[in-house]
Parts: C-alpha cells; structure tokens; sequence
C-alpha cells in the first residue's frame, strides 16, 4: 500500500509539473526514497498503471539517476528533464567533494603538495582581536556549543581559550608590505617580507602550516617574525586568522598555547559569534 500512495503521489506530482494529465496507458516510474536518499541505482524501476494503480512490472531505465520517471505503456522512458537533472547532480556531487576536501585541511589532514607559498596580502585589512569579546562573555555561547560536542565542560574551555587568545594587540592593520600593531590605541609599524612556511605536527597527528615573514624594515620594537595560521595551506583570502609574533623564529614554532585570534574589525560581535559557530 505504501508503493501505491508514492505511485499516485508521484502521478500528481508529474501531473503538476508537466502541465498535463497522462493518458490511460501512461504509467509512472520510480524510486522509493530511503533516509533521503533513492535506492541505489538499477537497471529497473517500479512501474505503476495509471488508472488502475496497479504495478505492471518494470522498466528498463539504464541506471538513470532519478526519483520520478514517466514512461508509456511501451515502456519509452520522457527524458524531458533528464538533461537539467543529471547537471544538477552532477554540480551538488561536485560541490560536495569540494566541501569536503575543503574540510579536510581545515581540520589539519592534507599532503605536502597542497601547500603552497603565500603573499601577506592573503591577510591584508584591519583586524580586530577577539580576546575582549571573549572576557566580556559574548564568547560563552560559542563556548556551550563546544561543550556539547566537545570533551570539555563550557568553562574548562572558556579557560582554554583564556590562554589562547590573550593578548595586548586589540587591532591589527596590514596594508602592502606594512603591518602595524595597536596595543591601548598606539602603534607599532614595520614592514614584513615572506621568509617561507613550517608545518607543525599535532599530538592528535593532524597537522598546521605556519606562514612566516621577517621584518625587514620599521619600529625597532615591533616584532622581528610574525607566523600566520588560518586553516589554509595554499594562496586565498583569510576570514580569520591566529597570529604568533617574536624575535626568534624557531621558538615560536614551540608555541603552542598562546594564538591571539584576529577577525575583520568591520565585523559586530554577534556576527563573530554567528561565524564560529558555522565552525
């Protein structure tokens, strides 16, 4: 009985769609529908009479990708919509794969030929750190929702992130090859050029890529090395990033606690949050 609701369902919903009832010897194809998804293809589907609802057989479809097939009493299938659906499918599956590659290296798997030299312009703009928003408590929804799914209560990693995101550099511009830090409003100002990227391997064995460039020139108190970290590997535009900054390279590379988290300054504080939480 199921069968025979999902064949008059599917008779008018191609009713609807085609503008135009089947005639008397028409019968409808399909497959059913299993945890969202169709059966896996076949080189058949259930075939339903029209005015009898009664099944008649089946219908050679050629392993076709589709839900609802209307065919004639030969068995003929109408591949009116064939072409657009196959494209659609075609571009989600694409775009899947592409989320899910994506997703990958953001969750720190890749391989060393993915990784590609970066211009500091991948981080051009101005930042805002989101330290304060994390001590003011605008950050504690983030925290519950990392709690929910995490190993950690709300506040153990409300203090996690204490020590990472710690810092005195509230805001952070880039401009060209000029960085300049803001810490109570003054600035620090060098200009940085790229000295090449380190990947770091993580107890949990997932893996990071440092993006480093030396000051070349500016403020004798700014920094000598700043190192990037934005879930990225190759060129592209950074959304967020965590910055380490010091005067010996190496020893940043064994920093690993501290990671002062900046987000462009235009953002409001309820749009930082709606962002991490899509993380």
């Amino acid at each position: 009985m199921k069968n025979l609701t999902m064949g008059l369902s599917a008779l008018a919903l191609f009713a609807g769609l085609t503008g135009a009832p089947l005639a008397k010897e028409d019968v409808i194809a399909w497959r059913p529908f299993v945890s969202g998804h169709t059966e896996p293809l076949t080189s058949s589907s259930h075939a339903i009479d029209t005015r009898s609802v009664a099944e008649k057989g089946e219908i050679a479809i050629e392993d076709r990708p589709l839900n609802l097939i209307a065919a004639n009493s030969a068995g003929l299938v109408d591949e009116s919509k064939e072409g657009s659906h196959d494209h659609e499918v075609h571009d989600h599956d694409e775009h899947a794969h592409a989320h899910d590659h994506d997703d990958q290296i953001y969750k720190g798997y890749f391989e060393d030929s993915q990784i590609a030299d970066r211009p500091l312009s991948d981080w051009e703009g101005d930042w805002q750190s989101v330290y304060p928003l994390l001590q003011d408590g605008t950050l504690a929804p983030v925290m519950a929702h990392k709690a929910e799914a995490g190993t950690m209560t709300a506040e153990e990693y409300t203090a996690y992130y204490n020590v990472g995101y710690q810092t005195d550099v509230e805001r952070i511009t880039i401009e060209g090859d000029t960085v300049s830090f803001y810490a109570a409003g003054e600035p620090l100002v060098a200009d940085y050029a790229y000295d090449g990227y380190e990947v770091l391997t993580y107890e949990k064995g997932n893996r990071g890529v440092r993006f480093i460039f030396a000051k070349t020139q500016g403020d004798e108190t700014a920094p000598g090395f700043i190192q990037f970290s934005d879930h990225r590997i190759a060129p592209s535009t950074a959304d967020h990033y965590h910055l380490y900054w010091g005067d010996d390279r190496a020893a940043l590379l064994e920093e690993l606690s501290n990671w002062p988290t900046y987000y462009p300054s235009d953002l409001s504080a309820d749009e930082i949050v709606a962002e991490m939480l899509a993380h």
